[in-house]
């Protein structure tokens, strides 16, 4: 790789991060692989390979710095532990990236060009990576539009998949507009472009609309979002379990003067065992009663098994009479957090679980009930994944609400990636979602994805509102994500089509 193929693809790199929250330069990623694709031109696949991997670090680097934060302040290891792990973690992330750039400059060698090949190979390898070895969709490229209204509403029938391949074919474009130094060369994909644009903006304007006409009739609720603020150093002591519970219910008193019909607290705001019937458990039943309100919140439980113990993150609601009407226990949970995978190989890592031990994953997907309306819950890192809101959505669920606790994350940008990426959720299933966070952020977003109302970081407030319940159903819903289905059948053809117009010997290439 010579030195200006390094320049080109640090510049992707830097430009892709700059996209995500909390930099907000969102308009950068219409032009942040055009770099990364003039750098391939001519180039063989080790070089591709490794041009791929500079761009990737740096733009992975960039948006999971957060992560040798977390370790290093909560998993006590120290700063060359923090640093080598997040450094690991976006080399895997960035192969992705170098995979993608291989793959260009093979279908390039067979007179592909990038346009045809670029935003498939993209949208494909964003699902990939958001599915193998449990999946990790930490900000992929759609979620840096989440503030651009008209754009994401094409998420109802895509996913966030479609917005990815419209991003990448809009690089392929200015890229193309560089290299042939001529408007009229490529007159028939500007103009493609620019349809494409015109009717996802329509399309966008004409949802939004239609979404707007179903709110006007749907069943109104008012919810508060609690933010109890609590340090994560002292989250788990039991000393301050008895000031924990102090604190939520004075700021769920101060919430009932709003007559809330909900009222919701974070992941494991009750940092005991809420199962144990004891005098803490009657207090929270008290507190429901005391508001005449739904009470929504999370704790851990557990089950006893062959003389072992084995810990769930758990939701609970509790209706307006003090009665448990519902529990959910969190299905996917965070590598590394909530379990160390491959612990006998990684037995080193055993200290970033110590605050609460190794959680189980629970065995399904259970809507809680709230007068008879099904309300999906979210806990935490469940916010991120398109497919666990749909399977909600496919049950019934009117509501999406997202419990969390993202003390973990500090100051850096990660409270602002993870409240971003949840609000598609909302888009993806037309439906209201509500977040509470335990230092925030916590929001409300509605049906077309706006953030309507949030909360700032570290400060203990309640967030009143009102969202509607709607049954409003999409394409993505029902159907997942038939959008890469096609890319898949698109990037199989283009193969076919390619060997029969090989050029060269692929040794050449390597």
């Amino acid at each position: 790789m010579n030195r200006k193929a390094f320049i080109l693809s640090l510049a992707s790199g830097i430009l892709l991060f700059l996209s995500f929250p909390k930099y907000e330069f969102h308009y950068l990623i219409w032009i942040s692989i055009v770099p990364l694709l003039y750098a391939l031109r001519e180039k063989n696949f080790s070089e591709a390979f490794f041009i791929g991997l500079t761009a990737g670090l740096v733009y992975n680097i960039g948006v999971i710095y957060w992560v040798s934060f977390v370790i290093v302040h909560y998993g006590y290891l120290p700063l060359y532990v923090g640093i080598s792990t997040m450094v690991l973690l976006a080399l895997y992330l960035s192969l992705y990236v170098s995979i993608f750039s291989v793959t260009v400059v093979y279908f390039s060698r067979r007179g592909i060009r990038e346009i045809y090949s670029a935003p498939i190979v993209w949208a494909i390898l964003e699902y990939i990576k958001s599915h193998l070895l449990t999946g990790f969709p930490w900000e992929n490229l759609a979620y840096s539009q989440y503030g651009i209204k008209l754009l994401i509403q094409i998420s109802d029938i895509t996913g966030i998949y479609g917005i990815t391949f419209l991003i990448v074919f809009i690089n392929c474009i200015v890229y193309d507009l560089l290299v042939t130094g001529s408007r009229g060369k490529i007159l028939p994909e500007l103009v493609s472009g620019i349809i494409i644009v015109a009717l996802i903006g329509g399309y966008g304007v004409y949802r939004i609309e239609s979404v707007q006409d179903s709110l006007k009739d749907a069943k109104t609720v008012n919810v508060s979002l609690i933010q109890g603020n609590i340090d994560q150093s002292i989250k788990w002591d039991p000393q301050y379990q008895s000031d924990t519970l102090r604190i939520y219910r004075e700021l769920s008193i101060e919430a009932s003067k709003s007559e809330p019909r909900l009222i919701v607290w974070p992941e494991t705001a009750v940092p005991f065992y809420f199962q144990n019937i004891d005098k803490k458990h009657r207090d929270i039943l008290d507190i429901a009663k005391n508001a005449g309100s739904y009470l929504l919140f999370g704790s851990p439980s557990y089950v006893r098994k062959n003389e072992r113990y084995l810990l769930k993150n758990s939701a609970y609601m509790v209706s307006p009479k003090g009665d448990i009407v519902g529990s959910y226990d969190k299905m996917h949970l965070v590598p590394f957090g909530e379990y160390v995978p491959l612990k006998k190989l990684l037995f080193f890592v055993e200290k970033l679980v110590v605050g609460a031990g190794d959680f189980i994953p629970g065995k399904g997907i259970v809507p809680l009930s709230m007068d008879g309306k099904k309300i999906g819950v979210l806990v935490c890192y469940e916010g991120i994944f398109p497919e666990i809101s749909a399977e909600y959505r496919g049950k019934g669920a009117m509501l999406l609400v997202n419990i969390t606790n993202d003390a973990w994350y500090g100051r850096t940008s990660a409270p602002y990636q993870h409240l971003t990426m949840a609000a598609f959720r909302a888009v993806e299933n037309r439906l209201y979602l509500v977040r509470a966070a335990n230092t925030g952020i916590s929001a409300i977003v509605d049906p077309t994805g706006e953030i309507i109302s949030r909360t700032g970081l570290f400060e203990r407030s309640v967030l009143n509102g009102r969202v509607r319940l709607l049954n409003y159903g999409t394409f993505y819903e029902t159907y997942g994500d038939v959008f890469i289905y096609l890319c898949v059948a698109s990037i199989l053809v283009l193969f076919l089509f390619s060997r029969k117009r090989r050029v060269g010997d692929d040794r050449d290439y390597l």
